[in-house]
Parts: structure tokens; sequence; C-alpha cells
């Protein structure tokens, strides 16, 4: 027999109880068979007197109570699962910190949040980037495969402490949920600080110097996409593949949906930052070769910049191309006249968006 002792250390200002989850137990949250003893203040222990076997390694994380109360990592992000591959002896873990809910939804819906990798690879920019998956609440526990939806800007997203704000996705995920809308997989790519516009940037301009949008909607179609669909289980189909995003994020969503439309058929589009891309309006689309695409476009009219009047005007275009068909192409616009360019706005219109594009045929 095989035997693992587990210890916990971490700061105990939160007296809730700590659970172990993990391959073991099907990622169960809250399985009083694994909930750890306290030993005193900031310590805790719990024993495997004989340690499941596994063909994929021993994988776990600690939780306190539910996937919205999951442990962090030092920099206050959702940790990488905790990985063993001969589990046995004594492990002594730390815990800095723990995600916090609040009472805006029911904590027993809250999303998984997995970080995919810190540095994955984008080999058509030669760089690395960190990609999350938000995961249905009951993923673990199902054997269902869902809908994608691909978002820009993923740094802002779902952590409180981003630092322009968030869209609290998570937290509009679990209200979903709790509604029966919340059965599709968030994948949050982070953007590239510094390189952020010129990466997002369909075109070369003389204010940004070379766009590398083409490569980068490149990645997302020919790079991201294949490793999501081998690695989780998503509904590969473009039916069932949407991308978004806000401000710049928006703009290569539009573009990347464009060059890509085998892949995308659903397009989430916040503020989309057209002013920096005139050419795009001219852009040969190909959507009338596909049925059911949908486009969601929101703008507000406190942004400046023209924002609402582009949004208008690209509903306009695209629906004035030889070959539109209304059957083929839906296309709808929501906008909010004190609406600002901001997360907290965008984070608002994101439930509407999800019940249009996902959850109603029209």
């Amino acid at each position: 027999m095989t035997s693992l002792k587990l210890e916990l250390f971490t700061p105990d200002d939160d007296k809730r109880p700590v659970f172990l989850t993990g391959n073991f137990n099907g990622w169960t949250t809250n399985d009083p068979k694994f909930q750890m003893i306290k030993i005193k203040e900031g310590h805790y222990e719990y024993t495997f007197s004989d340690v499941p076997p596994s063909i994929d390694g021993f994988e776990y994380k600690y939780v306190k109570g539910g996937w919205e109360a999951e442990e962090l990592a030092p920099d206050g992000y959702p940790s990488a699962n905790r990985r063993m591959e001969y589990p046995k002896g004594k492990v002594r873990d730390v815990v800095p910190t723990w995600k916090r809910h609040t009472s805006e939804y029911n904590p027993a819906f809250y999303p998984e949040i997995q970080i995919v990798s810190k540095r994955f690879n984008v080999p058509q920019l030669r760089r690395r980037r960190r990609i999350s998956v938000l995961l249905p609440w009951d993923y673990r526990s199902s054997n269902k495969r869902y809908p994608v939806l691909y978002l820009q800007d993923g740094q802002n997203l779902f952590e409180d402490s981003a630092p322009f704000g968030t869209w609290g996705v998570d937290k509009k995920l679990a209200i979903l949920s709790e509604q029966g809308k919340g059965d599709f997989i968030v994948v949050a790519i982070d953007h590239g600080g510094q390189d952020r516009i010129k990466e997002f940037s369909p075109y070369d301009s003389r204010k940004w110097g070379e766009g590398l949008g083409i490569e980068y909607a490149r990645f997302l179609a020919e790079t991201l996409k294949p490793y999501i669909d081998s690695n989780f289980r998503t509904l590969h189909n473009r039916q069932h593949t949407g991308i978004g995003g806000s401000s710049m994020g928006g703009l290569i969503s539009i573009y990347a949906g464009i060059m890509h439309p085998e892949h995308f058929s659903k397009f989430m589009i916040f503020s989309p930052s057209l002013w920096a891309a005139p050419k795009l309006y001219f852009e040969p689309t190909r959507f009338t070769a596909f049925a059911e695409t949908k486009i969601y476009l929101y703008a507000g009219g406190k942004e400046g910049a023209g924002v609402l009047e582009n949004v208008r005007k690209f509903k306009d275009v695209l629906e004035n191309k030889p070959g539109f068909n209304p059957s083929q192409l839906n296309i709808k616009i929501s906008s909010d006249p004190q609406g600002h360019h901001n997360e907290a706005r965008w984070g608002e219109e994101f439930p509407k968006a999800i019940e249009w594009l996902f959850y109603n045929e029209q």
C-alpha cells in the first residue's frame, strides 16, 4: 500500500474548512471524505492510506468549499493543478491566498478556472502567452461537450485585481449557469502587454508601425483552437464556436472572424476600435458562404471617437454587401446612451450578448 500525507500551511483569516479535490475523486468539491484535519491555526493535514491509482498521475487542488473559493497562486491568479507522478511520503504545500465570492451569485454554480499555460507558445508571433479556461461548474461531473467562446484581453475578464477593472466573467457565468444558460467554455487569451496594439492591428500604420493582426488571427484559428478542442470536451464545429473582445480586442475579433469564418460563427464585439483600421470596412468577407453567422455589436454613447457611429456603419457595410442574406448573417446592435468605454460596462453587456448568441435562435 502506498501512503501519502499532505500538509497545508495557509493564512487562517478565512475560517471555512479546507477540502481536497482532484482526479482521485472526479474533481468533486466540498467532499466530506476529503476534508482536511485542522492541526492548529493555518496548519492542515490529510493522509491517504492508499493512493488511488491513475494512469495520468496524481493531480489535486485545495478548495474552501467549491471552485468559487479555490486556492490562488502568489500572483493572485488561480494556480495550476498540483501534480505528482509517484505520490507517496510527505508533501508540504503553501496556499498564500484564496478566491472569495460575493453574494451576487450562487457559489454552487461558480465556474472552474484553469490556467492552461502561463507561457503558451504563439509560434506565429514567436512569443508566449498566458491562456486560461473557465469551465462550466459541472464540467468535472458530466460527460457533455460544450460550445466555446474565445475572448481577448484575458487579464481583464475575471480577476478582481485587474489594473483597468474587470468584466467579472466568472461571476456572470455563475449567474447564467443558475439560469440554465452557462453551458459553454470561455477561453481567455492574455494580451501582449506593450505589443497589444500591434498584435490587435490587422494592418500596418504610421502611428503604430507593423500590424501583427494577421499572425494573431492565425494563432487563434490554427494553433489555439485545435489545442483547446484536443484537450477539452468541446463542440468543434463553427456553429458552436464564438470569438469576442472589446476595444482593440473587439477589432481583432472582427478581423479574425472575417479571415477564418470556417471556425467562428458567433461574434461578441464590444466597442470595437474601428477608427484604428478603416480598411476593415472594405475587407472582402465570406459570411454569405456560411450559414448561421451571428454578430452582436455593442457601443456606448459616452465613449467618444465615434465608436457608436462606426458600429452602425460597420453593420450597414455588412448588410449592403452583394449577396447579403439575412437568414445567413444575423446582426444585432445594442447601445447605451450613457455607456462609457470600460470593463465594468462590458461586463454588464456580457450576459445579454451570451443569451442572444448562444440561447436565442433568432
